[in-house]
């Protein structure tokens, strides 16, 4: 049963309170027609108690704005945490708030405020999973409140109007040959320094001195043991928008590279992308940055151009 509704605030009763007032219209008219005042002292202790539980419902959802909604969290087709920013004026009040997020193509999970610091701030971390990359709107958050004793639920709707870049999907696969350079973990020039790691298979450049023989006669081959002061090579990507048409494909080659950044940000490594389109070159380095370069790019070739290679 809803009792009021305007463009930002809506007072419904729930299922609890809906039979509390019944109750409480059924002890009204029995001391009426009674004259018993135990009756009326019942009628006006319940009475008081619902309108204290609407008062303090509302007083939940005041003083609450939203301060600042970070970017550069969530990837399109994957759930990952929303981080909201909120500053309270009132003085770490009890809140018993539910958060519902109102974003554009996305399914965000409702979230709970209990009461914010002492300094006013309250940070609260929303799972949202969007199913899209680009620029999505934030339209509005929305308060919702039992807070008292569960009769009446008040919402509040506060607007928002805010783009939020979703990156694309990060998916894990190979890439076709020749798509990668530097790929590999080489050691640096020093030998035998710091405390070793494990093993790993032999690449080139590799100093003869870090052979692990027993490793190499148990697997076969020549591996090579590891030390914490290797550093991994950085990778360069290219990206030749001119050789892909918007559509599933495009998206997916944005997918794999969106997972290619991934792994060398995992790997501590240095990602480098290169965009070839009709705007000339432009390279961009490191892990955000090439994310936010791929949430924004859009194909430039012809339908038939989906099937050309896009990294070279």
């Amino acid at each position: 049963m809803r009792l009021w509704n305007d463009r930002r605030l809506r007072l419904s009763l729930t299922g609890l309170g809906l039979q509390y007032l019944l109750a409480l219209l059924a002890v009204g008219a029995f001391s009426v027609n009674t004259g018993n005042n135990l009756l009326y002292l019942v009628f006006s202790i319940m009475l008081g108690l619902f309108l204290v539980s609407g008062i303090l419902s509302r007083r939940a959802l005041q003083g609450l704005r939203v301060v600042e909604v970070p970017e550069g969290s969530l990837f399109a087709r994957s759930r990952g945490g929303l981080r909201l920013s909120l500053r309270d004026s009132g003085g770490g009040r009890l809140r018993g708030l539910e958060l519902h997020l109102d974003l554009e193509d996305t399914r965000v999970d409702p979230g709970f405020l209990g009461a914010a610091g002492l300094d006013g701030e309250a940070t609260v971390v929303l799972q949202a999973r969007p199913g899209r990359r680009g620029w999505l709107t934030l339209r509005s958050l929305e308060l919702r409140t039992r807070f008292p004793f569960g009769l009446v639920e008040k919402s509040r709707f506060l607007p928002l109007d805010q783009p939020l870049l979703v990156f694309p999907h990060p998916r894990v696969g190979s890439l076709r040959p020749g798509a990668w350079r530097g790929e590999g973990q080489r050691a640096q020039d020093r030998e035998g320094t710091g405390a070793p790691l494990g093993t790993r298979p032999l690449r080139r450049g590799d100093p003869p001195g870090r052979m692990h023989w027993k490793r190499t006669a148990q697997r076969g081959q020549p591996w090579v043991r590891t030390f914490e002061e290797d550093r991994p090579a950085g990778l360069e990507l290219r990206l030749d928008l001119g050789a892909w048409a918007p559509g599933p494909a495009f998206e997916a080659e944005l997918e794999r590279l969106s997972g290619a950044v991934l792994q060398a940000r995992i790997q501590r490594r240095e990602v480098r992308l290169e965009l070839a389109g009709a705007g000339g070159l432009r390279a961009v380095r490191g892990a955000p940055a090439c994310w936010q370069a791929l949430a924004l790019v859009q194909g430039e070739g012809g339908p038939e151009s989906g099937s050309a290679p896009n990294l070279r």
